[in-house]
């Protein structure tokens, strides 16, 4: 367990101001330099909110609001748990946050230059391991609730339907192809859908539309305009994907 003492605290709360004010711009640079150094995490990211600027900020303002409140980090614990059920549907691993957390120090640094003192850096590497504990614990828990080794990873189903159901809108039925059980779900769960798009796999959430009968999973899905970027899986999906194999 990762420890951070009493003057490291001081030091992250004192600084956290500098991330809330430039956090977009110290994370596209974490995010420049962690892609080009495992660029095998490209799976595990949403693209588009990258090029957009959204991930970035949103990383951004966790970690804030984190830092901001390191003396009494459980009552951030609704947040980190929306926030670890989408890490799960994605696969995120605990040995993914020591990476993450490497290149948002580098990120840091390179933004303040000479200003990020050895201190400040030890202060918010501490913070961070703090913050990713949760998580980990948490995101753990979560795993293990699933039972089946294979839910713990993407699942392969196959489209029994595919329904147009208003102007732009469509339907799936997934059925599962591995022989396992369906999970059962809550109203306004969703799952990630991967699909592979040149070298990357992409992953996008999509709520599910049809309560639960331990047969088939259906989720509703929006065609975009083939020229923004926001609708790239989406219409990819729409396009060439019928009767077949959906990882």
């Amino acid at each position: 367990m990762t420890k951070i003492t009493e003057e490291q605290k001081q030091i992250v709360k004192s600084t956290a101001p500098i991330l809330k004010e430039h956090g977009k711009e110290i994370t596209a640079i974490f995010y420049k330099k962690m892609f080009a150094a495992h660029p095998e995490l490209l799976n595990y990211f949403n693209m588009t909110n990258q090029e957009i600027g959204t991930q970035p900020l949103a990383l951004a303002n966790t970690v804030y609001l984190a830092a901001e409140n390191i003396e009494q980090l459980e009552i951030l614990l609704p947040q980190v748990k929306t926030i670890a059920h989408k890490h799960r549907s994605l696969t995120i691993k605990a040995e993914h946050y020591p990476i993450v957390g490497e290149y948002l120090l580098k990120g840091i640094a390179e933004y303040l230059g000479d200003a990020a003192t050895p201190e400040i850096l030890d202060a918010w590497g501490a913070a961070y391991g703090i913050i990713a504990d949760i998580f980990i614990e948490v995101e753990q828990e979560m795993y293990d609730a699933l039972g089946d080794v294979r839910n713990r990873d993407f699942i392969t189903f196959k489209i029994a339907a595919k329904q147009d159901v208003a102007p732009n809108v469509f339907t799936l039925d997934l059925t599962r192809n591995d022989g396992g059980e369906l999970l059962d779900f809550a109203p306004g769960q969703y799952i990630s859908l991967r699909v592979k798009l040149g070298e990357l796999f992409h992953n996008r959430q999509y709520s599910l539309t049809k309560a639960f009968d331990g047969k088939t999973y259906q989720v509703a899905i929006k065609r975009e305009n083939e020229k923004e970027p926001a609708g790239v899986v989406s219409n990819h999906i729409y396009n060439n994907y019928q009767s077949v194999i959906l990882f």
